[in-house]
């Protein structure tokens, strides 16, 4: 493990939609209560309590409740290089008490060492507290280390197949959907603004490769494209009303 870059346990509403986003470092989602579907690229998945997900560097990924239950999860972002790591692409865990032990000494290490709020998917900033425990950061380094150690122990037994617990096209769309709706939105309010691909690709936490191939597959032309032909139709209009 190289370096911890965020923390969460959410408590999340029933209707509670991440729009996605992607990073260069690992991610995993361990659903507490509850139920949550999760996109990673363009799959999805549903997960049940005691479920987990790993996401792998620059892999697009989203997170959306299914309407009739709030579920509670664990969101843990870090950086590791080893080529152990492999073992976790693509893959589903259903976690044992074990893992389970180690994860809950992993979450209130965390909940003792970091301030306050660890519940908002949008502030990832780790700040330790002033009377964080002695040698905090070290001992969530090792029970991470020790969590993901076991899981590769004991991969077999507790690797899920994925494709039994992926969902319908029509849920994986969803999320798809959803985002691209948004996007259009912001373009149609900033349209007299000079909008670049990084400048929505940053704002929606998206590279550019991936928002442009999004975008082609749900409006069948690229996003700038899009863009120029909404500013046209924009000055037409103030033209017809300006006269």
């Amino acid at each position: 493990i190289d370096g911890l870059h965020s923390f969460h346990y959410f408590e999340l509403a029933k209707d509670f939609v991440f729009a996605g986003e992607q990073h260069d470092f690992w991610e995993f989602v361990y659903v507490d209560k509850g139920e949550l579907e999760v996109s990673a690229d363009f799959r999805g998945f549903r997960l049940r309590q005691g479920d987990i997900i790993f996401h792998k560097p620059n892999e697009f990924h989203s997170i959306w409740a299914n309407r009739v239950i709030a579920p509670n999860a664990v969101v843990v972002t870090f950086s590791c290089q080893s080529e152990a790591m492999k073992a976790f692409e693509g893959k589903l865990f259903r976690l044992g008490d074990a893992e389970r032990n180690l994860l809950s000494l992993l979450v209130k290490e965390a909940l003792q060492t970091f301030e306050p709020p660890l519940d908002d998917p949008y502030h990832n900033a780790l700040t330790r507290k002033p009377d964080a425990p002695f040698a905090a950061e070290q001992l969530i380094k090792l029970y991470l280390q020790l969590f993901l150690l076991r899981l590769l122990r004991d991969n077999e037994r507790q690797e899920r197949n994925v494709r039994d617990k992926r969902l319908s096209s029509i849920a994986a769309e969803r999320t798809e959907t959803e985002l691209v709706g948004r996007i259009l939105r912001f373009l149609e309010s900033n349209a007299e603004q000079p909008l670049t691909l990084q400048d929505v690709a940053e704002t929606f936490h998206l590279s550019k490769n991936h928002l442009n191939k999004l975008f082609t597959l749900r409006m069948g032309a690229g996003m700038m494209h899009h863009f120029r032909l909404l500013r046209i139709e924009r000055a037409k209009r103030l033209i017809r009303e300006s006269g």
